[in-house]
């Protein structure tokens, strides 16, 4: 068994994560700076592919830019804007409901906390744990299929639901470690790690990877 080297992993994403395409919601947040469209964003990217998230929030955020200008869209025109992100009529419907939500429970402003993020439409224990990190800086673990499924590979943990591994990563990853975990392994599941046949011929973090479960492994560097 060989051993997960979480320290010598991360430095290694680390220069993985800068030298590809950064995660959606990383590159919201390095454009606006701004707690609302990374929430948006964040909203919008459950169950899309970031290119379809790109487009569609760069649509959107081409015509809001605070909470009263997502008020004045009507849930029709925020499902042709957002339109074909996956479940598109339900996030618009989310979205809709965003700003008298805000406004009723914090001021009109986005919360920093993971309990208060939870009380707003369309968020869950995963939007909120990554709003909190990329928006706030607050040190929280965001468990998406990416991190998910290379933890259980890296064979760091073993657990059967994303809710499980964001549970043993509290118990067992570095805290400095929280900010930036789940946008490394998210552009390192995007590029290399993937879900199906990845690339491990070619990985960087093989020496310390158990690939547990992996059946399909790509000879090919693309």
């Amino acid at each position: 068994m060989k051993t997960v080297n979480i320290p010598a992993i991360m430095r290694v994403l680390k220069k993985e994560f800068e030298s590809n395409s950064m995660p959606v919601v990383d590159l919201i947040e390095e454009q606006s700076g701004d707690p609302l469209k990374i929430l948006i964003g964040t909203i919008l990217s459950a169950r899309t592919k970031d290119e379809t998230t790109r487009d569609a929030s760069q649509r959107l955020f081409s015509q809001v830019h605070t909470v009263d200008d997502l008020d004045k869209l009507t849930e029709k025109h925020l499902q042709q804007i957002i339109f074909p992100v996956g479940f598109y009529r339900t996030k618009a419907r989310h979205l809709k409901e965003l700003p008298s939500k805000m406004r009723e429970l914090f001021d009109g402003r986005v919360p920093d906390s993971l309990e208060d993020l939870m009380k707003l439409p369309g968020v869950g224990r995963k939007t909120a744990n990554l709003v909190m990190a990329i928006a706030f800086k607050k040190p929280a673990i965001c468990v998406d299929t990416h991190v998910h499924r290379i933890c259980n590979r890296f064979g760091y943990i073993n657990t059967k639901t994303p809710f499980e591994t964001e549970m043993a990563l509290r118990e067992k990853l570095p805290r400095k470690y929280w900010l930036l975990f789940n946008s490394y392994l998210v552009s390192f599941g995007q590029n290399t790690c993937r879900p199906v046949s990845p690339r491990c011929s070619v990985c960087p973090v093989q020496g310390f990877c158990n690939q547990v479960g992996v059946k399909n492994i790509s000879k090919s560097n693309q």
